[in-house]
């Protein structure tokens, strides 16, 4: 049992680092026949809402509920001043289990029997029942990219947006695309210049491990790979290599209790880089904890994503988060992204309150909404249909860097750490 976490783990994580840096989009909707205007209760009525979470997998618990707790402290907090137009939200939660079958049911409870008016950060390891969220015509908003759903079905809203034609075939023609804007940040902001990638020998692990070596060589790195064996990995030889080559970074396609071995053997060797770079997924208040035995590898942390990080709270939208989540014991970036999530809906809803809420009007907003950041929290989200996937494009970055005794410092202006970069096809 143990092993299968771990299998499931590098297949989270392999398939969130690599579509969260990829583009989709919109398309016509004639294929899809169904009534779209199932209507939400009317009145003074609730207005429900669903969130489906994969809060049992075989990745193990509290993996995948930041969404879900996220969007959750939202949606109390907005029922505490009134609701939308006095209406309250009702959230209807469901556990898919992490299984093609566990989502299917959430799907059909929570679309065909409690009749949701929109999902809402939605955050499952096996998307089975996307399909049917589409052909129902229900908008899900701000959901987590773990599969290749958010750039394959209309109706479904990605948090970090799509340029795909969402013809029922993900990206063009079955091949996603990904910039290289996190390596081209450190060979300019760092002057860094040589970068190890470290992988199972697991192909879902070996399969984005070379996805990294292509984006870093296309920005000009000489690249170390490093392949451990997956049943005992021997970390200190890596660790020992890393020092030896002189490596600048550290990325991997490796799971989260790989990661803190790793770090644990990097210090143990004297193997100190200039940054040890993770993802939006271990954004997270957890970290001294998490690598508790290894202080110099822990303060090279670093962390990339497309929404403002989770402590700047000098920002009042961050601000009201925090307040708003301060009784939770810990705090991560897909919090934040749920509660974001959250609020995208809302504003869809008070859009609607004239007319009527319903899923027609709902799904209108979002297709309207270009360039939406939740008040500041999402680098603007964009959602076109290009019927050519774009030969490069110019994508900003949100960077942190942990700290012992400050947490998560932000690097500079989310909005202006900006690059203009390659896009590369990869099978997903």
């Amino acid at each position: 049992m143990r092993r299968r976490s771990r299998v499931a783990e590098i297949l989270v994580a392999v398939l969130l680092l690599s579509l969260s840096a990829a583009c989709g989009s919109r398309l016509p909707e004639s294929d899809f026949e169904h009534d779209d205007r199932t209507p939400a209760p009317r009145d003074a009525a609730p207005l429900r809402v669903g969130i489906i979470t994969s809060a049992t997998s075989p990745v193990g618990g509290g993996a995948f509920t930041g969404p879900r707790d996220g969007a959750r402290a939202f949606f109390d907090r907005l029922n505490a001043r009134g609701g939308i137009d006095g209406r309250r939200v009702e959230v209807r939660t469901c556990d898919d289990g992490g299984s093609g079958v566990g989502n299917n049911e959430c799907v059909h409870r929570l679309v065909e029997e409690d009749q949701v008016v929109a999902l809402v950060a939605t955050t499952a390891l096996d998307y089975a029942g996307a399909s049917r969220v589409s052909r129902a015509r229900v908008p899900d908003i701000g959901g987590q990219p773990i599969g290749t759903a958010y750039d394959t079905f209309p109706h479904l809203y990605g948090i970090y947006g799509s340029l795909a034609p969402r013809d029922g075939t993900p990206g063009w023609d079955g091949k996603l695309y990904g910039g290289t804007e996190v390596y081209r940040y450190f060979k300019r902001e760092h002057g860094a210049r040589t970068a190890a990638v470290v992988s199972y020998n697991q192909s879902a692990s070996a399969a984005y491990a070379r996805l990294v070596e292509r984006g870093l060589r296309a920005e000009g790195y000489k690249v170390v790979t490093e392949q451990v064996d997956f049943a005992l990995p021997n970390f200190r030889a890596v660790a020992a290599d890393l020092k030896e080559q002189g490596a600048d970074l550290v990325f991997d396609a490796i799971d989260g209790h790989g990661n803190a071995r790793l770090c644990q053997a990097m210090d143990e060797a004297g193997a100190d880089v200039t940054a040890k770079v993770t993802n939006v997924q271990n954004w997270t208040s957890t970290v001294a904890e998490d690598y508790k035995d290894a202080p110099r590898c822990r303060n090279a942390l670093w962390a990339t994503g497309a929404s403002r990080n989770f402590e700047d709270t000098g920002n009042a939208a961050v601000q009201e988060f925090r307040e708003a989540t301060k009784d939770l014991e810990t705090h991560s970036q897909w919090q934040l992204e749920g509660w974001a999530a959250a609020r995208w809906f809302t504003d869809a809803a008070k859009s609607c309150a004239t007319t009527g809420i319903t899923r027609a009007c709902v799904d209108a907003f979002m297709n309207r909404s270009q360039g939406y950041t939740a008040g500041g929290l999402l680098l603007p989200v964009r959602f076109d249909r290009l019927p050519e996937p774009p030969k490069s494009i110019r994508t900003c970055l949100s960077v942190a860097r942990w700290q012992d005794g400050e947490g998560w410092v932000g690097q500079g202006d989310m909005n202006r750490t900006c690059f203009t970069v390659p896009q590369l096809a990869y099978a997903p």
